[in-house]
């Protein structure tokens, strides 16, 4: 049977995003812009947090995955205050502990990817790039849990607050209300 090229492009562009929702461009813009003056403060504020305190770890990695669920798609359950906040925290630790306690990277890398995500359904806080703070703490050597408070936690806040702030002043509701 004879397709079509239109038939074809049509049916395999599901695989080069077609499965992706059309988005206007305010939206897009509304959603870049916040991610950045988002990401500006909480990295400003970190910074000073940690020169205050002479750390020299202000940063997490995945922050920007975060931010993307956070103010592109401030309705997902992935991107609610639980889910980033505890999700990212809770897969620190679990990185760290794997780093301690696994010496092969082969099998620490899957492990602590695998056991935050675990973690991650027991205490209902999924975040996919949660899963990824989890290997960055095994692959930077990790050792000590006070990375898992600053920069995990506290940047995790000030994401969620300055995705609070922004969302609503944009007119998207963020974090999502429970329904009555």
């Amino acid at each position: 049977m004879k397709h079509s090229f239109k038939y074809l492009v049509k049916h395999y562009s599901f695989y080069l995003g077609g499965d992706q929702p059309l988005v206007n461009w305010l939206e897009r813009l509304r959603s870049v812009f916040g991610a950045f003056i988002g990401l500006g403060l909480v990295l400003t504020i970190a910074k000073f947090l940690g020169e205050l305190n002479a750390i020299d770890e202000w940063l997490m990695a995945s922050l920007g995955a975060s931010a993307l669920l956070v103010f592109a798609l401030p309705g997902s359950p992935m991107a609610q205050p639980w889910a980033v906040i505890a999700g990212n925290t809770l897969s620190a630790l679990v990185g760290i502990t794997c780093a301690h306690w696994v010496s092969s990277p082969l099998l620490a890398l899957p492990l602590a990817a695998s056991l935050s995500i675990l973690g991650m359904f027991i205490l209902r806080c999924l975040h996919p790039p949660a899963a990824a703070v989890a290997m960055i703490a095994v692959l930077g050597h990790v050792l000590h849990y006070r990375y898992a408070f600053f920069p995990v936690l506290i940047d995790s806040v000030l994401l969620v607050v300055a995705g609070a702030i922004y969302s609503n002043l944009t007119g998207k509701t963020y974090p999502n209300k429970p329904n009555k």
